[in-house]
Protein backbone atom coordinates (compact mmCIF):
# COMPACT_ATOMS: atom_id res chain seq x y z
CA UNK A 1 0.00 0.00 0.00
CA UNK A 2 1.21 3.56 -0.66
CA UNK A 3 2.22 5.24 2.48
CA UNK A 4 -0.34 7.75 3.27
CA UNK A 5 0.49 12.03 3.15
CA UNK A 6 -1.63 14.10 5.26
CA UNK A 7 -1.47 17.93 6.13
CA UNK A 8 -1.67 19.03 9.51
CA UNK A 9 -1.24 23.00 10.68
CA UNK A 10 0.53 21.62 13.48
CA UNK A 11 4.92 22.36 14.10
CA UNK A 12 6.33 19.50 12.63
CA UNK A 13 9.93 18.39 14.25
CA UNK A 14 12.14 15.25 14.06
CA UNK A 15 11.55 13.09 17.39
CA UNK A 16 8.26 14.36 17.99
CA UNK A 17 4.76 13.03 18.56
CA UNK A 18 2.13 14.31 17.05
CA UNK A 19 -1.77 13.75 17.90
CA UNK A 20 -3.90 13.71 14.42
CA UNK A 21 -7.45 15.32 14.64
CA UNK A 22 -10.58 13.46 14.50
CA UNK A 23 -10.77 13.45 10.54
CA UNK A 24 -6.92 12.56 9.68
CA UNK A 25 -7.23 9.68 12.52
CA UNK A 26 -10.51 8.28 11.05
CA UNK A 27 -9.64 8.17 7.63
CA UNK A 28 -6.28 6.06 8.45
CA UNK A 29 -8.21 3.47 11.04
CA UNK A 30 -11.27 3.21 10.12
CA UNK A 31 -10.77 4.18 6.24
CA UNK A 32 -7.80 2.29 5.09
CA UNK A 33 -7.38 0.11 8.08
CA UNK A 34 -4.10 1.03 9.07
CA UNK A 35 -2.51 -0.23 12.76
CA UNK A 36 0.37 0.95 15.16
CA UNK A 37 3.71 1.05 13.57
CA UNK A 38 2.32 1.34 9.98
CA UNK A 39 4.54 4.40 7.72
CA UNK A 40 2.82 7.80 7.67
CA UNK A 41 3.79 10.88 6.19
CA UNK A 42 3.30 14.34 7.04
CA UNK A 43 3.65 17.95 6.09
CA UNK A 44 2.38 21.43 6.89
CA UNK A 45 2.80 23.76 4.54
CA UNK A 46 5.85 25.09 5.47
CA UNK A 47 8.51 23.12 3.22
CA UNK A 48 9.33 19.71 3.47
CA UNK A 49 7.85 16.59 4.82
CA UNK A 50 7.95 14.14 7.66
CA UNK A 51 8.24 10.47 7.88
CA UNK A 52 6.80 8.78 11.03
CA UNK A 53 4.71 5.52 12.39
CA UNK A 54 1.19 5.69 14.04
CA UNK A 55 0.88 4.94 17.27
CA UNK A 56 -1.41 5.27 20.29
CA UNK A 57 -4.37 3.89 17.97
CA UNK A 58 -8.14 4.27 18.57
CA UNK A 59 -11.44 4.61 16.28
CA UNK A 60 -11.21 8.13 16.08
CA UNK A 61 -7.85 9.32 17.42
CA UNK A 62 -4.19 8.56 16.65
CA UNK A 63 -0.66 9.89 17.03
CA UNK A 64 2.53 9.79 14.82
CA UNK A 65 5.74 9.17 16.06
CA UNK A 66 7.65 11.65 14.02
CA UNK A 67 11.14 10.33 12.93
CA UNK A 68 12.87 11.75 10.23
CA UNK A 69 11.92 15.02 8.20
CA UNK A 70 12.63 15.07 4.11
CA UNK A 71 13.78 17.58 2.93
CA UNK A 72 12.20 18.09 -0.81
CA UNK A 73 10.98 20.84 -2.82
CA UNK A 74 8.23 20.24 -5.38
CA UNK A 75 7.15 23.69 -5.85
CA UNK A 76 7.05 25.57 -9.11
CA UNK A 77 9.14 28.32 -9.53
CA UNK A 78 6.16 30.38 -10.96
CA UNK A 79 4.41 31.50 -9.02
CA UNK A 80 0.76 32.12 -9.88
CA UNK A 81 -2.53 33.37 -8.31
CA UNK A 82 -5.48 32.46 -9.88
CA UNK A 83 -8.73 34.61 -9.63
CA UNK A 84 -11.95 32.69 -10.82
CA UNK A 85 -15.61 34.29 -11.52
CA UNK A 86 -17.44 31.60 -8.75
CA UNK A 87 -18.94 29.18 -10.44
CA UNK A 88 -22.57 26.72 -10.28
CA UNK A 89 -22.61 23.64 -8.91
CA UNK A 90 -19.23 21.56 -8.22
CA UNK A 91 -17.17 23.28 -11.15
CA UNK A 92 -15.70 25.42 -8.46
CA UNK A 93 -14.54 22.29 -6.97
CA UNK A 94 -13.48 21.10 -9.77
CA UNK A 95 -11.24 23.99 -10.68
CA UNK A 96 -9.62 24.20 -7.22
CA UNK A 97 -8.83 20.71 -6.81
CA UNK A 98 -7.07 20.36 -10.14
CA UNK A 99 -5.83 23.89 -10.11
CA UNK A 100 -3.84 22.71 -7.09
CA UNK A 101 -2.37 19.91 -8.70
CA UNK A 102 -1.19 22.25 -11.66
CA UNK A 103 1.00 24.58 -8.84
CA UNK A 104 -1.31 26.84 -8.47
CA UNK A 105 -0.11 29.48 -5.16
CA UNK A 106 -3.61 30.91 -4.50
CA UNK A 107 -6.99 31.44 -5.78
CA UNK A 108 -9.75 34.12 -5.02
CA UNK A 109 -13.10 32.92 -6.23
CA UNK A 110 -14.63 36.27 -7.34
CA UNK A 111 -18.08 37.94 -7.65
CA UNK A 112 -18.44 39.71 -11.35
CA UNK A 113 -21.32 41.05 -13.53
CA UNK A 114 -22.51 37.28 -14.74
CA UNK A 115 -21.97 35.34 -11.81
CA UNK A 116 -25.18 33.19 -10.32
CA UNK A 117 -24.08 32.10 -7.24
CA UNK A 118 -25.50 34.09 -4.19
CA UNK A 119 -23.30 33.20 -0.52
CA UNK A 120 -24.33 35.43 2.73
CA UNK A 121 -21.85 35.66 4.91
CA UNK A 122 -22.34 32.40 6.43
CA UNK A 123 -22.76 30.01 3.15
CA UNK A 124 -19.60 32.04 1.94
CA UNK A 125 -17.49 31.19 4.90
CA UNK A 126 -18.26 27.54 5.02
CA UNK A 127 -17.69 27.37 0.86
CA UNK A 128 -14.26 28.88 1.66
CA UNK A 129 -13.31 26.57 4.66
CA UNK A 130 -14.35 23.58 1.59
CA UNK A 131 -12.59 24.87 -1.10
CA UNK A 132 -9.62 25.02 1.22
CA UNK A 133 -10.20 21.79 2.19
CA UNK A 134 -10.40 20.80 -1.00
CA UNK A 135 -7.22 22.51 -2.09
CA UNK A 136 -5.52 20.44 0.84
CA UNK A 137 -6.50 17.30 -0.15
CA UNK A 138 -4.95 18.03 -3.67
CA UNK A 139 -1.93 18.68 -2.51
CA UNK A 140 -1.79 15.42 0.01
CA UNK A 141 -2.52 13.55 -3.41
CA UNK A 142 -0.17 15.52 -5.94
CA UNK A 143 2.67 15.71 -3.14
CA UNK A 144 2.71 19.55 -3.01
CA UNK A 145 4.51 20.54 -0.04
CA UNK A 146 3.05 23.92 -0.18
CA UNK A 147 -0.72 24.15 0.12
CA UNK A 148 -2.40 27.39 -2.03
CA UNK A 149 -4.51 29.73 -0.28
CA UNK A 150 -8.47 29.96 -1.03
CA UNK A 151 -8.98 34.01 -0.40
CA UNK A 152 -13.13 34.29 0.80
CA UNK A 153 -14.22 35.58 -2.25
CA UNK A 154 -14.46 39.39 -3.25
CA UNK A 155 -15.75 41.65 -6.00
CA UNK A 156 -14.23 41.40 -9.23
CA UNK A 157 -13.69 45.40 -9.34
CA UNK A 158 -11.66 45.02 -5.66
CA UNK A 159 -9.27 42.61 -6.55
CA UNK A 160 -8.03 43.54 -9.92
CA UNK A 161 -7.24 47.22 -8.43
CA UNK A 162 -4.61 45.21 -6.05
CA UNK A 163 -1.55 46.25 -7.16
CA UNK A 164 1.67 43.78 -7.27
CA UNK A 165 4.68 43.32 -9.75
CA UNK A 166 3.23 40.07 -11.50
CA UNK A 167 2.32 39.57 -14.96
CA UNK A 168 -1.33 39.91 -15.42
CA UNK A 169 -3.48 38.05 -17.39
CA UNK A 170 -7.02 37.98 -18.36
CA UNK A 171 -8.79 35.34 -20.59
CA UNK A 172 -10.64 36.98 -23.63
CA UNK A 173 -11.72 34.51 -26.08
CA UNK A 174 -11.97 37.32 -28.67
CA UNK A 175 -8.09 38.90 -28.19
CA UNK A 176 -5.28 38.03 -30.69
CA UNK A 177 -1.89 38.12 -28.05
CA UNK A 178 -1.10 34.53 -27.62
CA UNK A 179 1.39 33.64 -24.20
CA UNK A 180 4.27 32.46 -26.58
CA UNK A 181 4.29 36.35 -27.57
CA UNK A 182 5.14 37.16 -24.19
CA UNK A 183 8.51 37.18 -22.28
CA UNK A 184 10.24 34.44 -21.55
CA UNK A 185 11.78 35.49 -17.96
CA UNK A 186 8.65 35.63 -16.06
CA UNK A 187 8.15 34.12 -11.91
CA UNK A 188 4.67 35.78 -11.21
CA UNK A 189 1.63 35.99 -12.80
CA UNK A 190 -1.86 36.70 -11.97
CA UNK A 191 -4.90 35.17 -13.59
CA UNK A 192 -7.80 36.60 -13.97
CA UNK A 193 -10.81 34.14 -15.39
CA UNK A 194 -15.07 34.48 -15.78
CA UNK A 195 -17.19 32.47 -15.07
CA UNK A 196 -20.52 30.89 -16.78
CA UNK A 197 -20.68 33.84 -19.82
CA UNK A 198 -17.34 34.86 -19.03
CA UNK A 199 -16.73 38.44 -18.04
CA UNK A 200 -18.75 41.71 -19.44
CA UNK A 201 -17.29 43.53 -22.15
CA UNK A 202 -17.04 46.58 -18.84
CA UNK A 203 -14.91 44.11 -16.71
CA UNK A 204 -12.67 43.49 -19.21
CA UNK A 205 -12.12 47.13 -19.56
CA UNK A 206 -11.56 47.73 -16.24
CA UNK A 207 -8.90 44.78 -16.13
CA UNK A 208 -6.84 46.55 -18.97
CA UNK A 209 -7.18 49.89 -17.44
CA UNK A 210 -5.71 48.01 -13.94
CA UNK A 211 -2.71 46.49 -16.36
CA UNK A 212 -3.59 43.31 -17.19
CA UNK A 213 -3.33 41.94 -20.77
CA UNK A 214 -5.98 40.18 -22.75
CA UNK A 215 -5.08 36.65 -23.83
CA UNK A 216 -6.57 33.91 -25.87
CA UNK A 217 -5.45 30.38 -25.26
CA UNK A 218 -6.92 29.34 -29.58
CA UNK A 219 -9.11 29.27 -31.48
CA UNK A 220 -12.38 27.82 -29.36
CA UNK A 221 -14.53 29.27 -26.91
CA UNK A 222 -13.64 27.09 -23.65
CA UNK A 223 -15.66 26.15 -20.50
CA UNK A 224 -15.26 28.14 -17.64
CA UNK A 225 -13.67 25.25 -15.68
CA UNK A 226 -11.56 24.04 -18.43
CA UNK A 227 -10.11 27.66 -19.34
CA UNK A 228 -8.18 28.31 -16.30
CA UNK A 229 -6.75 24.93 -16.24
CA UNK A 230 -5.60 25.29 -19.86
CA UNK A 231 -4.02 28.26 -18.91
CA UNK A 232 -2.32 27.09 -16.18
CA UNK A 233 -0.73 23.95 -17.91
CA UNK A 234 0.51 26.64 -20.36
CA UNK A 235 2.62 28.87 -18.40
CA UNK A 236 4.07 26.03 -16.55
CA UNK A 237 5.28 24.80 -19.62
CA UNK A 238 6.39 28.28 -20.62
CA UNK A 239 7.45 29.14 -17.57
CA UNK A 240 7.30 26.48 -14.69
CA UNK A 241 8.19 23.13 -14.15
CA UNK A 242 6.09 21.12 -16.46
CA UNK A 243 6.95 20.23 -20.11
Amino acid sequence: MRIPRLYTPQALSKDSLIDLDESSSRHLVSVLRMSAGQQVILFNGQGGEYSGELSNVRKNSASVSISKFIDCDRESPLKVHLAVGVCRGDRMDWIVQKASELGVCSITPLFTERTEVKLNAERLDKKTRHWQQIAISACEQCQRTLVPIVSPAMPLSQWVAVDNDSLKLVLHHRASKRLSELSSDINLVSLLVGPEGGLSSSEIDLSLNHGFKPLALGPRVLRTETAPLAALSIVQSLWGDMG
